[in-house]
């Protein structure tokens, strides 16, 4: 009989350190959820800060005014930069070399030509008539128009800071600041020509060392 009440209170010892402990784990997710939100409303609010104080000091100021129109406006910003100075000071949100999946490709092709040769800072490639144009490397478009002796250009900044430039193309299916994985389908090109270009700051690369 001693040993039947003993089982029972060991039983009843064994339940209720189980739900102990369960409550204390739920408590403990429940606090890192409200930390993390908590994290992520003060990153933001920083963000909308440090905004709103450019903004400002851009209508109040003329030198900070034109440096943000001749440095910013009028040239490709550098969106890996900024992402990764974001990132190191104030945490990241959603990183961008996280934003889309190469595993995961709509048009998956590779670059693909007849003939290659050194075109201005770039190459020429000769390719087959209205030829469905890859993306090389993942990254945001930062640039739609013309360039001189190029042709309609679209200008991508890869996750890994090289701008790579697509030109005569045509019938795009990307927008200004559209997000593209590599092997996406860019466009067309207008005939059997298309140009890239690869540049890295001030530095024009060669073909080798971008495209593997």
């Amino acid at each position: 009989m001693d040993s039947l009440e003993e089982e029972k209170r060991r039983i009843k010892k064994r339940r209720e350190n189980y739900f102990n402990n369960k409550c204390e784990f739920l408590e403990d997710g429940e606090e890192k959820k409200k930390n993390y939100v908590n994290g992520l409303i003060a990153r933001l609010l920083i963000g909308l800060i440090v905004f709103f104080g450019i903004l400002i000091a851009t209508n109040f100021n003329g030198r900070i005014n034109n440096f943000v129109h001749e440095k910013i406006l009028k040239e490709n910003m550098s969106f890996t930069k900024i992402t990764d100075m974001y990132n190191k000071y104030f945490g990241s949100i959603v990183p961008l070399k996280n934003m889309g999946s190469d595993e995961k490709t709509v048009f998956n092709e590779k670059m693909t030509y007849e003939e290659i040769k050194n075109y201005q800072n770039g190459y020429e490639l000769t390719v087959q008539n209205n030829y469905l144009v890859p993306v090389i490397n993942s990254g945001i478009v930062v640039f739609i128009g013309e360039k001189d002796n190029l042709g309609n250009t679209v200008i991508i900044q890869g996750i890994d800071g090289i701008d790579y430039w697509y030109s005569n193309v045509e019938n795009l299916s990307v927008n200004l600041y559209d997000y593209t994985s590599k092997g996406d389908y860019l466009g067309t090109s207008k005939d059997n020509k298309l140009y890239l270009t690869f540049k890295k700051e001030n530095d024009f690369l060669e073909y080798d060392e971008v495209v593997k």
